[in-house]
């Protein structure tokens, strides 16, 4: 890479630097706003879209959201219902690290949950705080991305469902279209399944 980072490893480096327009919403309104010195760089224009990201009526909202779906304690056992009080207590420190790229997710508590089949289906679940940040940046990236994507795919897409994908699928059919190509990625990225060496695929091609 020669020194240099992936362009969105970049779009996370925000420079450090005076806090923006945007406000923490458990916080008393208690910060004097500056306005940057100099022409705008282009890690500065990046840090506008991270306090977006921070602004107070997205975090609001994502805090719903988060609240609302409930779900299990992360690594750190912080609940649901204990998050607005660690908000309270450490928000002004948790935006500066989002502001200034920072900011570190904690790992994720591993579980199993049985498959109807017999098996396993393997999960990792984030922390609360981690939550919160992971549906904050979502909503903020979505209206941004989501008319890049592909009109055929309705996987985790919003206003998008199975239903619609059968429907579209019995459309086909009704076309006279006759082939199906069904793919499982289960165990695409498992260890076991990555490509061998290189020096091995060039040992056994000349050998």
């Amino acid at each position: 890479m020669d020194g240099e980072r992936p362009n969105n490893q970049l779009r996370l480096a925000f420079a450090q630097g005076g806090e923006g327009e945007a406000r923490p919403p458990w916080v008393r309104e208690a910060e004097t706003d500056t306005a940057a010195n100099g022409t705008e760089g282009p890690v500065e224009a990046d840090r506008g879209e991270m306090e977006a990201i921070c602004n107070s009526e997205n975090m609001k909202q994502a805090y719903r959201q988060v609240v609302g779906n409930r779900g299990s304690a992360g690594v750190d056992g912080m609940t649901v219902d204990q998050l607005r009080g660690h908000l309270k207590a450490h928000w002004p420190e948790i935006r500066e690290q989002l502001l200034s790229g920072t900011y570190r997710p904690k790992p994720v508590r591993r579980v199993e949950i049985p498959k109807a089949d017999g098996g396993k289906r393997k999960l990792g679940i984030p922390t609360v705080m981690d939550r919160l940040i992971q549906q904050a940046i979502l909503q903020v990236l979505t209206p941004e991305w989501e008319e890049t994507f592909s009109a055929h795919s309705y996987g985790f897409r919003p206003g998008r469902s199975a239903h619609q994908a059968i429907r579209e699928a019995q459309a086909h059919i009704a076309e006279g279209r006759t082939w199906v190509v069904d793919l499982d990625l289960e165990k695409f990225l498992d260890p076991a399944s990555y490509c061998p060496p290189i020096h091995d695929l060039c040992s056994k091609s000349v050998g």
